[in-house]
């Protein structure tokens, strides 16, 4: 009789463990990338454009990085924000488009759990990191247009360097949070990812578990990061146009205008990109229109860049002509 009791105790927690095996979600260890396309045909071209819109990407940053590292003219605050920004840039192509590359290449459409989480926290640290340096030169256009005669002491190298390392902590900050809250969630069944690369908002609709939690610290943070940056580029500008249209002659006006020309384009593709990814109404969400968003934001803007910069700014079209014809001489020499 006094091993009855035990005997039911363990036949109970025997049946209550069975049951929880039995229940309990299943873990998911990969997620699936749908991509752009599985037609064979559109496939191959897809290919081929990505991969040469990776490698003009590329190309392209590391030259306007070489050109401001070797040109002693180039060594401006201006300049020193715009290498930074192709350095970015450059990372955050590499880390969507050679998976869609590799992906293709071995014909698979997945990536682990791990990966998922990694990539996904490089897409948002170097996002922000956009985002600031964005903000960061508007607010060097400002000094330049507003504060001439004491831009010089006001953009000190202490002060760049500070503004960058800064944005790297908030950047890193920021895309840790995501990163830890979306790793406490719990993903069942359902492993299908309509998208080209690991976004929030796509793994928060695959979690089986409670996201209230996730959803209101990642848009709550994330809009404080997106917006705080943005509301200070357009102060920055609303000061510009202010002290630009109080100057007298229209060449003049035109000449101010035009120092901003480029910073200003690129202020407009990236926000535009980002409007019409994350901040769309719920009713025009589709997963065409998510991943062709997701397209320009990842492939096309980061090559634009380069070209609005390189053709609208005459030193470093010269740099750049420079390090180009030095290379071509140097590789004529070894052959």
């Amino acid at each position: 009789m006094t091993e009855f009791p035990h005997l039911w105790a363990q036949e109970q927690i025997t049946s209550w463990v069975q049951t929880y095996e039995r229940d309990k979600p299943v873990s998911v260890s990969e997620f699936l990338l749908l991509g752009l396309s599985r037609q064979p045909q559109q496939q191959h071209l897809l290919f081929v454009f990505f991969l040469s819109m990776y490698l003009a990407t590329v190309l392209g940053n590391l030259l306007i990085i070489l050109a401001v590292s070797i040109d002693s003219r180039l060594h401006t605050p201006t300049n020193f924000f715009l290498s930074n920004l192709s350095f970015v840039d450059n990372c955050f192509s590499s880390t969507t488009v050679p998976k869609m590359l590799a992906n293709h290449i071995l014909r698979t459409q997945t990536i682990s759990f791990s990966g998922c989480l990694m990539q996904m926290y490089f897409i948002s640290e170097l996002a922000d990191m956009d985002n600031f340096l964005l903000a960061v030169m508007a607010y060097d256009r400002f000094v330049a247009v507003c504060r001439p005669l004491h831009y010089t002491a006001k953009m000190t190298h202490q002060l760049c360097a500070l503004l960058v390392t800064g944005s790297w902590v908030v950047a890193t900050s920021n895309a840790l949070l995501h990163t830890l809250l979306m790793a406490r969630l719990s993903f069942c069944a359902d492993n299908t990812i309509p998208h080209i690369f690991c976004d929030v908002t796509p793994l928060l609709k695959l979690s089986c578990s409670d996201t209230h939690l996730s959803e209101v610290m990642i848009l709550t943070e994330a809009a404080l990061v997106t917006i705080t940056p943005f509301l200070c580029l357009l102060a920055s500008y609303m000061h510009i146009t202010c002290v630009v249209l109080r100057v007298p002659s229209r060449k003049g006006r035109w000449k101010a205008f035009s120092t901003c020309g480029s910073h200003l384009a690129v202020v407009l593709l990236f926000y535009g990109t980002i409007i019409s990814l994350y901040f769309r109404p719920s009713s025009s969400h589709s997963a065409q229109r998510d991943i062709a968003a997701a397209v320009r934001f990842t492939v096309v803007t980061p090559v634009m860049n380069r070209l609005i910069y390189s053709l609208r700014n005459k030193a470093i079209k010269g740099a750049l002509v420079k390090v180009v014809a030095v290379k071509f001489f140097f590789c004529s020499i070894m052959i």
